[in-house]
């Protein structure tokens, strides 16, 4: 038989097993793809320009563009030395601290909001001593930031990590031996070697801050982002109210999928 006749007779026998794992990814494929098509089908009859130009939507737009990389900034620069340490080291209460990293990406959003006011509201120690400063830690776009950043920064910190782990150790020794100390290694050695990792946790921490919802609406109810701005106009008006900050929201999802795309493959696990 030619190799030709083969590779036919080879991909014919892998067919069939390959059927149902198509229909069954191309179900799920379907109902991702249905309510993208009605959405932006009922979106065509909406003025959403109009809409965006009103103040509180420009409003909430503002505030989650303000907020959003401040959150990202906060988990890259804390997240970034965190993953690191977890890739190289092992300690006392390492099992802890990755519990306490994934815990976040776990409960829900509105616990982990309630988790926080018991730690920074209005009657606690430490929000009504920044609140006697003038520095008040809910209600305020600074209680967005605490919510978003609770929320989203074991994004970085798990991508990171997992990008680390796969520097070879040699690489990191090699810049030792040539008389580098510890953090001219890490900079000049591990970062550049993890970089895809790290930038694309920072994408994902961005588009998950963005739209962060539960914790914000708990710890942080006004100023109103866009997605506390969409469930408001949700209650008050229905569905076609909230389509063009919706609309804009998913603009900004889309360049942030296109990032995460064109970053190459996201690891999503934490490597031991």
């Amino acid at each position: 038989m030619s190799l030709g006749r083969r590779r036919l007779f080879s991909s014919q026998q892998r067919a069939p097993g390959l059927l149902v794992p198509a229909v069954l990814g191309g179900l799920l494929v379907g109902y991702f793809l249905l309510p993208f098509a009605f959405f932006i089908w009922q979106s065509s009859s909406v003025p959403i320009f109009e809409t965006l130009r009103q103040p509180a939507a420009q409003t909430a737009i503002r505030n989650s563009l303000l907020t959003a990389p401040v959150s990202t900034f906060i988990g890259t620069v804390c997240g970034v030395p965190l993953a690191y340490v977890l890739a190289r080291r092992s300690f006392r209460g390492k099992r802890l601290i990755e519990a306490l990293v994934i815990l976040p990406l776990i409960i829900p959003p509105v616990v982990g909001g309630a988790m926080i006011l018991t730690a920074v509201g209005r009657f606690t120690p430490i929000g009504s001593a920044a609140a006697s400063l003038g520095v008040p830690l809910t209600d305020s776009l600074i209680g967005v930031i605490l919510a978003q950043t609770f929320v989203a920064a074991p994004f970085v910190v798990i991508t990171a990590r997992a990008g680390f782990g796969a520097i070879d150790e040699r690489l990191e020794q090699a810049s030792r031996s040539l008389g580098y100390g510890p953090l001219k290694t890490f900079w000049n050695v591990s970062l550049p070697l993890a970089r895809g990792a790290i930038l694309a946790g920072v994408v994902l921490t961005f588009a998950r801050a963005i739209g962060e919802f539960g914790a914000t609406m708990m710890v942080a109810y006004n100023p109103r982002t866009m997605p506390t701005r969409i469930w408001v106009e949700f209650i008050s008006s229905g569905i076609d109210a909230i389509i063009p900050l919706a609309v804009a929201l998913l603009a900004i999802t889309l360049v942030v999928v296109a990032a995460i795309q064109r970053l190459g493959r996201v690891p999503t696990v934490i490597d031991r």
